[in-house]
């Protein structure tokens, strides 16, 4: 079981964006960022933009946990990595082209890119 009640899931995973605010190291939460998340079965994933680049991301993977906000639905989760799963991954790609095919390529193209997919990461609620 994924730890999300039916609610949530669907209000998240049908929500265009997701605020996500990694805790820091040193205490306190990093700023939010708007991304876009995508659920697969009982599941929701993120991932960034920018590939390792990403800020947010990089605290995420240092910390591990964090405060997302989407739809109304403010969750404290941990972020894990992802980005090992093929099938899983191939998943999300259709998931991200799917959902977001009504923005631009140059858009939704970096998310399903090799950078991108790189940085999956789920998020389980804490």
């Amino acid at each position: 079981m994924s730890g999300w009640t039916n609610q949530e899931l669907e209000t998240i995973a049908n929500a265009d964006e997701l605020q996500i605010a990694p805790d820091q190291e040193e205490g306190g939460q990093r700023g939010p960022t708007t991304i876009w998340v995508v659920g697969d079965g009982e599941e929701l994933y993120v991932r960034s933009y920018r590939g390792g680049q990403g800020g947010w991301y990089r605290t995420a993977r240092s910390t591990g946990h964090g405060r997302i906000s989407s739809g109304g639905v403010t969750k404290d989760v941990s972020f894990t990595d992802a980005a090992g799963d093929a099938d899983l991954n191939a998943r999300l790609d259709t998931v991200y082209r799917t959902k977001y095919g009504r923005y631009a390529r140059q858009y939704v193209d970096p998310m399903v890119a090799d950078t991108a997919r790189a940085t999956t990461l789920k998020l389980t609620p804490r």
